[in-house]
């Protein structure tokens, strides 16, 4: 509806108490002063000038026919925070939003209509309605059938909601508005609902009336309710209840109810899924994904799997058709990626038997990749590749001869193309129109990938193609010799590739394979050749070191007694230079010192400068050793007594001997009381603190333990420093 209209535009509508010609408006403007309102008056921007008029000005009959013939009570008649698109919050249905803004366009309508009216608010509000209520006021449709009528006081209700800003409060679901408040919500305090929402859950394949007899059978043929805050009893509802019942509570618990009776279906279309997790990875090769699924299409040879590694950050794909899924395919996948893209800093796989081998593992460490394990049962955390492989199953496998479709539905409508008497007696290559080997699936995977997925344009890297991405990318490729990645590939004998040399060589597979370069006793990391069954090579333990080859000369075609004489030659020779050495050193020590010699004279230098002090002693007696010591006596053993005479020549010995010039000594050994004053002399400096010879020391230990000693000191203890010879 236009607001400002001219004098022209006044007298063709022919509004009642206006004149009906043009300058009749224009002298009427004049004699009732409207160029003198300059909020109602503006100068008309159009060609040929005048003034433009709001039809405010009018008359309030006039404006009420102006208004009612040209407004239309819609969302344009809304508010302005009114969207012109009707969207329902998260807690309001479809139907209470639709409520508030058909109410919102009639308080908007109704403002328009009352705004300028030289009348009571009151009386503007009368004159609404009815014209409303008559029809006389354009209505939208929609408008039209949620709002048929409005009354003064509902009008004053609306404008009071949303002048306080409880705009919300004008969005009512009458449908909703008794949710939850049927006789199967509440029965039983709620025991009913909680039963069915569990039975529906445990066997959702169940009809209404089979739902019914269980609900019979748990809480019998009636059922208790409140209503109007009385408890009462009534009757089992009909099955038409209880179908109503059971489609409103599939479709409010429509989320719990798919996770419990179907979780694929729960974890595809409504579990929890992050949305450019791995946008932060920009770099090439920084981390792959790999996966593999069953092609759908047939070949000659059989079906096949079909292994997929994808680059996270260029979406650059490789593949490659195995047979049958297992750790070797992975590999070759593996090394086929790795010769064409470089080598990666991650690779993230599920947790498949094929993917987390000893083999993968091993290969992975090798090279220095990182292995990422997702969960169990979780496609969703490597997406990507998921992605890729069902990208190539619906655009390429599709137009593969051989296709047999992605489920059994297809299966079975690609086979009812054919009738049944057609297809009698086909195989499934003749049904299926099967013509592809194992080896030309690949050939057409490796080309689809390079020619048309390569050059696709990709949302997930802005509009660009895998192949634009890889070419602009400026950060370096880890390469990997390929020689040495195929010995990297190389499967490992046994579970764990560990063997241990023997004096017959490498035992694997009850066979020997003989290597002269490494000694026996040495445990070893052996890989299998496998284009050479006879041939393998050995490796330390961390796969670190390349210690050498051994051969099983059965399987590699030589003459074993010609191979064995040869190896012990050259086991002979490696001896021999390493024992060389060894000979050398062993010469060396001969030369010199015994080895007890060498170990006497170093206990020597381990002795302490100590001499301990003689223990009392006490005779032990028992009556058999009183029996040994009778053996062969006669008599009663009787204890010697020194006589006189003898201590005289005791004492005479112990005397210093004079010294007598020009006298040469009958003999040169000391005599008894000479060792005995020497041991006294050693004894006393000792005592001392005085400085003491080892030899010495060692001499007085040995000699206080002999018969001589203990006798020399008896009588030295019986005479003292008076005895002659040890006076000082």
């Amino acid at each position: 509806m236009r607001d400002w209209l001219t004098a022209r535009e006044i007298a063709e509508e022919q509004l009642p108490e206006l004149p009906k010609t043009e300058s009749a408006i224009i002298r009427l403007a004049k004699r009732e002063g409207w160029n003198a309102h300059p909020c109602y008056v503006r100068d008309r921007a159009a060609v040929g000038g005048g003034l433009e008029y709001n039809y405010r000005l009018l008359p309030t009959l006039a404006q009420v026919t102006y208004v009612q013939r040209h407004m239309v009570v819609g969302l344009e008649t809304a508010t302005p925070e009114a969207s012109t698109e009707i969207v329902a919050p998260a807690t309001v249905s479809n139907r209470a939003a639709m409520e508030r803004d058909a109410r919102l366009a009639v308080l908007g309508a109704f403002d328009r209509f009352a705004r300028g009216m030289r009348l009571h608010q009151r009386a503007c509000m009368q004159i609404f309605c009815d014209r409303y209520g008559m029809g006389m006021i354009k209505v939208d449709d929609w408008v039209k059938d949620l709002v048929p009528s409005v009354s003064k006081r509902s009008l004053a209700r609306w404008r009071s909601l949303k002048t306080n800003g409880a705009d919300h409060a004008l969005a009512i679901d009458r449908s909703k508005a008794r949710a939850g408040t049927g006789v199967l919500d509440t029965a039983n305090d709620g025991l009913v609902r909680k039963f069915l929402l569990a039975l529906v859950a445990k066997a959702p394949q169940l009809a209404a009336s089979e739902v019914r007899t269980q609900c019979r059978y748990e809480f019998g043929d009636t059922l208790e309710v409140v209503s109007k805050g009385l408890r009462k009893t009534i009757e089992l509802p009909p099955i038409r209840t209880f179908q109503h019942f059971l489609k409103a509570l599939k479709e409010t618990h429509a989320v719990e109810l798919t996770k419990l009776t179907n979780p694929d279906k729960f974890r595809s279309t409504m579990a929890l899924s992050g949305v450019g997790t791995l946008r932060h990875i920009t770099e090439p090769n920084a981390l792959w994904q790999i996966d593999a699924s069953p092609v759908d299409a047939l070949c000659t040879d059989g079906r096949h799997s079909i292994y997929c590694c994808i680059d996270i950050a260029t979406r650059r794909s490789i593949w490659y058709v195995s047979r049958t899924p297992r750790a070797s395919a992975v590999a070759l996948l593996m090394r086929k990626a790795i010769l064409a893209m470089g080598s990666p800093d991650a690779v993230k796989t599920d947790n498949g038997s094929d993917f987390v081998s000893r083999d993968i593992k091993r290969l992975f460490a090798s090279v220095a990749i990182e292995a990422v394990v997702s969960d169990a049962y979780s496609p969703e955390q490597k997406g990507h590749v998921e992605r890729m492989i069902k990208t190539f199953q619906h655009k390429f496998a599709v137009l593969l001869p051989g296709y047999v479709g992605h489920s059994v539905a297809d299966r079975k409508a690609i086979e009812d193309r054919k009738s049944f008497a057609a297809r009698l007696g086909e195989d499934d290559a003749e049904t299926f129109g099967v013509s592809l080997s194992g080896a030309e699936l690949q050939e057409a995977v490796d080309r689809w990938a390079e020619t048309m997925y390569a050059h696709e344009p990709h949302a997930g890297l802005g509009g660009r193609t895998p192949f634009q991405v890889a070419a602009s990318s400026t950060t370096p490729i880890r390469t990997i010799d390929e020689r040495a990645l195929d010995v990297l590939l190389m499967p490992a004998v046994g579970n764990d590739g560990r063997r241990t040399v023997t004096k017959f060589g490498i035992r694997i597979d009850h066979r020997h394979y003989l290597a002269a370069s490494i000694l026996p006793g040495t445990e070893v990391f052996v890989r299998r050749d496998p284009n050479d069954m006879g041939r393998v090579h050995a490796f330390s333990l961390d796969g670190g070191t390349y210690l050498g080859e051994a051969l099983c000369p059965e399987l590699a075609g030589v003459h074993p007694e010609t191979w064995v004489k040869a190896q012990k030659e050259l086991r002979a020779e490696i001896i021999r230079d390493k024992t060389a050495e060894i000979r050398k050193g062993m010469r060396e020590i001969n030369k010199g010192p015994a080895l007890h010699e060498r170990a006497l004279a170093v206990a020597a230098r381990d002795i302490p400068n100590v001499v301990a002090l003689p223990k009392r002693e006490e005779r032990h007696q028992t009556p058999q050793i009183a029996a040994a010591l009778d053996v062969g006596t006669s008599r009663k053993r009787v204890e010697p007594v020194a006589t006189d005479a003898q201590r005289e020549i005791v004492l005479a010995d112990l005397a210093p001997q004079r010294a007598f010039e020009n006298v040469t000594p009958i003999r040169s050994d000391p005599t008894p009381a000479q060792r005995f004053r020497n041991a006294l002399d050693i004894e006393q400096r000792h005592t001392a603190g005085e400085h003491v010879d080892a030899e010495q020391l060692i001499w007085f230990g040995s000699y206080r333990e002999s018969a001589e000693y203990k006798a020399q000191r008896a009588m030295w203890e019986d005479f003292g420093d008076q005895a002659p010879g040890l006076r000082t």
